[in-house]
């Protein structure tokens, strides 16, 4: 059997199971491309596998700091109005052991990032994966570059002058506060060894009402704007209501039924109760539909057959499962808002 013979029974082989693969799922779906693949491939792990090229300054990410991250973390990563303190807590000794003493003693009043965090690939990783909290992926592999080495800086971990890149990161580790503070001898490292947790499940003696212990202060927690109103495009966190949080308490009274079941139906996933997500807020929808006398007959036919067009082209799957008296209810809510 020559060479072309072989490839082509080969090719007809994978054709055949290839069809039979499509047949055990048909309509749904479809194989993710190799470029769909490579824009999520993108987690770096400790040894800086699958880390890409590049290199950024302490004085360029100060500029991007200021520009794109200062408004929730402070100007010095130091800010506890939005998030807790990135910087703080550690010290030459500790840069030196590789250990925090602060962990150990307590001697810090609140424990921030630079003092938990052992692997500087987890910075990397989570500031080009999640940063900013509004534009998660848009800064450049050298702005994230720059950025890591600003709150580094920050630390004292690097100097004033320094420039980050590929080739001299793992140099960086070597100097990571808490370095040596990772514990890997338990279940989460060990796949093969015994479970770490034995606690049975306890169901008595429960307290009756959950009290809160730490929060920000009230003077300072819409220092920042209300995050729950600032648009978040990747991910389904919102933000906290600012303007409520300072009063919620676990015994308050039911919330609206109509916003319970947009809740349980995951309404609330693509629908804002003001701006768009991915379709838009339930408040836009009020205000589209507030003179329109039979508004809860036709969004009825639309949540029942889904569909796209009203509001953009991103379809809204149709929820015929729902039925029509939650659906009357969850209105009676979207509409007064």
């Amino acid at each position: 059997m020559n060479t072309l013979t072989k490839l082509m029974g080969m090719l007809v082989l994978t054709g055949t199971v290839l069809l039979a693969s499509a047949a055990d799922y048909n309509n749904i779906g479809r194989a993710a491309t190799p470029k769909e693949v490579a824009a999520w491939d993108i987690d770096v792990r400790p040894d800086f596998k699958g880390l890409p090229k590049g290199r950024g300054s302490v004085d360029q990410g100060q500029q991007v700091w200021d520009g794109k991250c200062a408004s929730c973390h402070g100007t010095f990563g130091e800010s506890n109005q939005v998030f807790t303190p990135i910087v703080g807590g550690t010290t030459k000794e500790d840069v030196k052991n590789g250990r925090v003493a602060a962990l150990t003693g307590n001697s810090q009043p609140q424990r921030t990032t630079l003092m938990k965090v052992a692997t500087v690939s987890t910075l990397w990783d989570y500031i080009n994966r999640a940063m900013p909290w509004n534009a998660p992926k848009t800064l450049t592999t050298d702005e994230v570059y720059a950025v890591t080495a600003y709150i580094l800086n920050l630390g004292g971990v690097v100097a004033d002058d320094f420039t980050m890149s590929d080739e001299n990161i793992a140099d960086v580790q070597k100097r990571m506060p808490n370095r040596l503070g990772m514990s890997q001898q338990h279940g989460l490292w060990q796949t093969t060894g015994k479970p770490d947790v034995k606690n049975a499940a306890c169901m008595k003696d429960c307290i009756k009402e959950v009290t809160i212990t730490s929060e920000l202060p009230v003077f300072a927690r819409s220092a920042n704007g209300n995050p729950v109103e600032q648009n978040r495009t990747v991910g389904a966190v919102r933000g906290v209501d600012l303007n409520k949080a300072a009063v919620i308490k676990v015994s308050q009274p039911a919330v609206d039924e109509g916003f319970k079941l947009a809740k349980q139906y995951a309404c609330v996933a693509c629908h804002g109760i003001k701006d768009k997500i991915v379709g838009p807020g339930f408040a836009q929808i009020a205000a589209k539909y507030k003179d329109d006398a039979s508004a809860e007959t036709s969004l009825t036919k639309k949540i029942k057959a889904g569909g796209s067009g009203a509001w953009g082209d991103i379809p809204m799957p149709p929820q015929a499962h729902v039925k029509d008296s939650e659906i009357k209810t969850m209105l009676n809510w979207i509409l007064r808002q």
